[in-house]
């Protein structure tokens, strides 16, 4: 009998097998598999251990989370070793909700509002309305008379979910095998409320608490925990008497919760109100005017639930955290999950900042949608990682810190060989474009590397004969205006030094007392002999420009530069404008070396928008000038840029 290949799962591999197999038998010897009827037989058997073999293999790789596929069996992986999968997340807005006239004042006059859960306002995006709503009832701030009127008001900001409020009841039977699965599918996990309303008991009875662990639970804790089963719904499970309190015989459960679009709810405004209120003694009220609501923040931070990858990738990672944030990394992972827009995070202990500030932990976060996160979003992120943190630890959420690196680039090309220089330059800018995607970049202590660019671009089309590509990286100054106030920036490359100066340029700005759009420049330090002194360090300096165009020097020494740490040091300074939007002095530099690295809080973005992309015929492979006479050239390869005062 001839050797099995036992692993062979290609159907013309089995049937050759089954084949040979029958040929080793005398019987079978001599015999024409082709050409008779037997062959029918053989192509069954071939397809049945076929069909069992891919059967069995997706079983095997199934039974595990790092070569599971099936999102149902990935689940189910992940909630074995403790892991819930991110739900969808409703899109947020925080509205003002204006003063609600309750008549003339006495003493049927209601107190204050209830502001129901459920649906509040009605806003639009692009042409599509969504419904907001609220999970918790709010109540009024209190209530002001004016001129024999009573108003009730609201002093904070109240936040709103994209969605749609619904509830489901169920009855406890202690005599089966009971599940509780909700059946709506798009179920924002977060806006679950869970109410127990036992036999002898009223209203819609106790308020039971979410949880995701059981650690710290006793037998009378009234919690449930939430977990994703079939089809993205969701299971709600109740304690035992042991972990938690067990639900007696024909109580009554309360689901009410949120069903959401997700993502698709981002940017909603110009919100009209659609709420119900009710009076101190629960009775409906209806208000004698229209409401009127303000918009704080459009709706953000809505995402869709959380994929495949994601929980294959955050589940044994969190496993390992054990559910409390020690190190960096048990940060990392914890923020990922309890704030789902999260792109990038850089977590850095006290101990290693410089000056140290021990019992601290230093968090930056790069958002899936813009540069930054909104105040209320940090304070959202820092009360969820009280759960996770240890005691004595304070963890604060710092503005995320970029470092842009842009492109001056002089691309050569063959005007034979290409439709129009401008389809060509469109060509390279998609390029770099996608390659901005790349793993290595737009990420914290991301690397970007020079010689990757130049094969890229000269890659791009056939009619490419060469670049030049100088690289530069630039800082954004977040001016404090109107107020004195110290800077530094740091970029984490060493600076290249050009003795004259100019090695350090901003965009304009005006300060206190001139009027003048000003700029900073340095002068590196230098010995007697008019040479660099070799201590890599220089002055700043805040300069203008004349009619002529000439450098006007407004504050000589306004602060330091240290080339080799690759540090910007301004010193105390009133700003009252800035010429760039949003209060921002973009500061610009060359790198001593064109690889550029970001620092572990340092988030690395190529910036290719703000580059310079050039074409230049090239005459010579071109043929129209042979000798190289007129052939444009640009003699400074390195990564040092022009010598203009201001960043253009």
């Amino acid at each position: 009998m001839p050797f099995t290949q036992f692993t062979s799962l290609d159907f013309d591999q089995i049937k050759a097998q089954i084949k040979d197999f029958l040929r080793s038998n005398s019987n079978f010897s001599d015999f024409d598999f082709e050409g008779s009827n037997f062959s029918v037989l053989i192509d069954t058997l071939a397809y049945n251990t076929y069909i069992n073999s891919f059967n069995a293999n997706l079983v095997a790789n199934e039974s595990f989370l790092d070569s599971a596929t099936i999102r149902e069996n990935v689940v189910s992986l992940a909630r074995n070793i403790g892991y819930v999968p991110r739900s969808k997340t409703a899109a947020i807005a925080e509205v003002n909700i204006g003063s609600i006239n309750l008549g003339t004042t006495n003493d049927s006059t209601p107190r204050f509002l209830t502001l129901q859960p459920g649906l509040v306002c009605v806003g639009n995006q692009e042409n599509t309305t969504f419904r907001f709503s609220i999970p918790d009832e709010i109540t009024s701030t209190r209530v002001r008379d004016i001129g024999g009127t009573s108003f009730a008001e609201f002093d904070d900001p109240i936040s709103i979910f994209e969605g749609t409020y619904l509830q489901r009841v169920y009855l406890v039977d202690n005599s089966k095998d009971q599940r509780f699965i909700i059946d709506s599918p798009n179920i924002d996990s977060s806006t679950l409320r869970v109410f127990v309303k036992g036999i002898d008991e009223t209203g819609l009875g106790r308020k039971f608490s979410m949880v995701d662990n059981i650690l710290s639970l006793t037998k009378n804790s009234e919690i449930f925990l939430a977990q994703e089963v079939q089809d993205e719904k969701y299971e709600i499970l109740f304690g035992d008497g042991f972990f938690g309190k067990k639900l007696e015989n024909n109580s009554t459960i309360t689901v009410k919760y949120i069903v959401t679009e997700g993502e698709g709810g981002n940017g909603a405004s110009n919100f009209s109100f659609q709420g119900s209120f009710t009076k101190d003694d629960g009775t409906l009220f209806t208000p004698n005017d229209n409401v009127t609501v303000t918009t704080v923040t459009n709706a953000s931070n809505g995402a869709e639930v959380e994929d495949v990858s994601s929980i294959k990738y955050f589940a044994p990672r969190l496993y390992s955290a054990q559910y409390r944030a020690v190190t960096p990394r048990d940060y990392e992972t914890i923020i990922s999950t309890i704030y789902p827009q999260t792109e990038s995070v850089a977590v850095v202990g006290g101990e290693e900042l410089n000056p140290p500030k021990f019992g601290q932990v230093q968090i930056s976060i790069k958002p899936k949608n813009g540069s930054f996160v909104s105040d209320f979003d940090k304070t959202q992120i820092k009360n969820k990682l009280k759960n996770y943190a240890i005691a004595g630890i304070n963890s604060e959420i710092v503005d995320l810190k970029i470092l842009y690196v842009e492109l001056d680039t002089t691309v050569y090309y063959n005007p034979t060989q290409v439709a129009s220089a401008q389809q060509l330059r469109t060509e390279v800018i998609t390029a770099l474009n996608d390659y901005s995607k790349n793993v290595e970049i737009n990420k914290f202590g991301g690397r970007f590397k020079y010689s990757k660019i130049n094969i890229l671009i000269d890659r791009v089309d056939n009619g490419i004969t060469s670049n030049i590509t100088k690289v530069k990286i630039r800082r954004d100054l977040k001016a404090l205006l109107n107020q004195f106030a110290q800077y530094e920036l740091c970029f984490g490359n060493q600076f290249y030094i050009k003795p004259e100066g100019f090695n350090i340029k901003s965009t304009g700005f005006t300060i206190n007392g001139f009027n003048q759009t000003a700029f900073l420049t340095d002068v590196p330090n230098k010995d007697a002999s008019g040479n660099l002194d070799g201590s890599m360090k220089g002055v700043l300096s805040v300069v203008s420009k004349n009619n002529k165009g000439q450098q006007v020097i407004i504050v000589k020494s306004a602060g330091m530069v240290d080339y080799k740490k690759g540090e910007v040091i301004l010193n105390t300074i009133n700003i009252t404008s800035t010429s760039a939007q949003n209060n921002i002095i973009e500061v610009q530099a060359c790198p001593e070396s064109n690889d550029v690295i970001g620092l572990k809080d340092l988030y690395l973005d190529f910036d290719v928008s703000n580059s310079t992309i050039n074409m230049v015929k090239d005459v010579i492979a071109s043929g129209e000038d042979v000798s190289g006479v007129v052939f444009q050239r640009d003699y400074y390869t390195s990564s040092y840029h022009n010598g203009d005062l201001e960043r253009k």
